[in-house]
């Protein structure tokens, strides 16, 4: 598995059913190759403008994903998982897009940690 791969993993729903959903690979993280990951989701109402994103059919990267609908990527659901617990790779998203989301991650991060917000 690579950073930037789109994985199914098994992970709590609001209803307490726990299900495979799509997730990003970010980064791997130290010391024991844990994985940290965003969450996908069909639920576009849910964006958050100039932080999550979403990925369609009109988009280049899309087909090469495996995500069967459009969706959006969830910079506000993150967690880290072991690498035992992600079921498989569905597919990638463009090298371009990962990078964009870890600069939009560490912007954040980086904001909050000096106070602004």
């Amino acid at each position: 598995m690579n950073a930037g791969d789109v994985a199914l993993t098994p992970l709590t729903q609001a209803d307490g059913r726990t299900k495979p959903r799509p997730v990003i690979l970010l980064r791997q993280m130290p010391p024991f190759g844990d994985w940290l990951v965003c969450g996908g989701s069909t639920q576009l109402r849910h964006k958050v403008a100039g932080f999550d994103e979403t990925i369609d059919p009109s988009h280049p990267d899309f087909r090469q994903s495996g995500l069967k609908a459009a969706s959006l990527i969830r910079l506000g659901y993150l967690v880290v998982l072991p690498a035992d617990q992600l079921l498989g790779v569905l597919g990638s998203v463009a090298s371009e897009r990962h990078e964009r989301l870890l600069r939009r991650l560490g912007a954040f991060l980086q904001s909050e940690r000096t106070g602004s917000t």
